[in-house]
């Protein structure tokens, strides 16, 4: 499982480096050391926690005024549901949660799973999803 250095784990929440190192000190949010003994957040622990974050603060209606076509989010993978032929991956980027349906083939090939850092790239009804390079 990858693991996110406090301020990769930060940013992917939208919140200071310090409130991350708060919510770490005072136990809200499990951390760990690197393999450099830097202290660390487990990936699939930071996408629980995420989907914590964004139920206490849900996002308002209309506080979008203009959005573009196309749109990247970068979150957490917080859950992937497969069949034989199917996969249906969600995403927390920040408060919002994203949903691909893709086939379980892309979803095997991209190793998604809850934890791994992915991009929802969205245009009109299509979502793909992506990871960025290390």
């Amino acid at each position: 499982m990858p693991l996110f250095r406090i301020r990769e784990a930060a940013a992917l929440l939208g919140v200071s480096d310090d409130t991350l190192r708060r919510w770490t000190d005072s136990g809200r949010l499990p951390a760990t050391s690197d393999d450099a003994g830097r202290q660390a957040v487990d990936g699939a622990a930071l996408a629980r926690f995420a989907q914590e974050l964004a139920a206490e603060n849900p996002v308002a209606a209309g506080q979008i005024s203009r959005q573009s076509a196309r749109n990247h989010f970068t979150g957490l993978v917080t859950n992937v549901v497969r069949d034989t032929v199917m996969a249906q991956v969600e995403i927390q980027a920040g408060p919002f949660r994203v949903v691909s349906l893709m086939s379980r083939e892309a979803a095997d090939e991209l190793g998604l799973q809850p934890g791994v850092l992915a991009v929802a790239s969205v245009k009109s009804t299509n979502v793909v999803v992506e990871i960025p390079d290390s």
